[in-house]
């Protein structure tokens, strides 16, 4: 579904990419760790087309978005992507209903009866019916992200990207948040990607596991693989351990 080959991107001269490479299969759900600042939302900037990269390629189903595609292309390929954003992104002067409505609204043509059934949908299948009504500011963290997740879910996407979806939430909303994303997987099969360090919470729900580190993936493997790695960088970063040097060499 989705490679990314020898991505590089630098800001102010700063590298913080250095030649990214991850293979994301069809339908899988990917998690895609690393420590705080080590460009993992960077990277899942390029993939919805916000960044456009120093060098590289990133393929989707073959089309490489960043040398090849025209912009009618890369908007049409950015049209199969839902994506939950770090704070839910939600608008606050409009209703849940309108927030999670939204998407369809602007990119579609479906009778107003189609979009009320698919947004009452939507909200049953993360756990707030009844709530259309309701602004932002009335609900809890963990049930932003839900509205949230409902309104990346409404247009069926084929891709969806997680920007650390647990931020700010306590446990037992974390782990909510959690099983709802792997329920709504095994619904939708959509391709999935993660960005979380949520240690070690995020195995129970991956498919595989990628880990970002000095710019570029040190590891990738299925989720106990990771947890069993020898990688010094990988055993100190799952275990929490401030001994040693957690560094990448060229």
């Amino acid at each position: 579904m989705i490679e990314i080959i020898d991505l590089r991107k630098s800001f102010d001269g700063i590298e913080v990419l250095r030649g990214v490479n991850l293979v994301i299969n069809d339908r899988e759900l990917m998690v895609i760790i690393g420590k705080s600042g080590v460009g993992k939302s960077v990277l899942l900037k390029h993939l919805i087309g916000l960044y456009r990269p120093d060098s590289g390629k990133i393929l989707i189903d073959g089309s490489d978005i960043v040398q090849t595609c025209g912009k009618k292309e890369v908007c049409r390929l950015r049209e199969r992507f839902g994506v939950l954003f770090q704070g839910g992104a939600l608008f606050d002067s409009l209703t849940v209903f309108e927030n999670v409505a939204f998407p369809l609204q602007e990119k579609t043509k479906l009778p107003k009866r189609v979009i009320q059934e698919r947004v009452s949908e939507a909200l049953e299948d993360v756990g707030l019916s009844g709530i259309e009504n309701k602004y932002p500011a009335e609900l809890s963290g963990g049930m932003r992200k839900r509205v949230a997740l409902a309104r990346a879910l409404i247009t069926e996407p084929s891709i969806v990207l997680f920007d650390e979806p647990t931020t700010g939430l306590d446990p037992i909303s974390m782990h909510a948040i959690h099983r709802l994303i792997v329920r709504t997987h095994k619904k939708y099969r959509f391709t999935g990607i993660v960005i979380s360090h949520d240690i070690p919470q995020v195995f129970e729900i991956a498919d595989r596991v990628a880990m970002l580190h000095d710019g570029i993936i040190v590891e990738v493997g299925l989720p106990e693989e990771i947890q069993n790695s020898e990688n010094p960088i990988v055993k100190q970063f799952i275990t929490g351990s401030l001994e040693g040097p957690i560094k990448v060499m060229d």
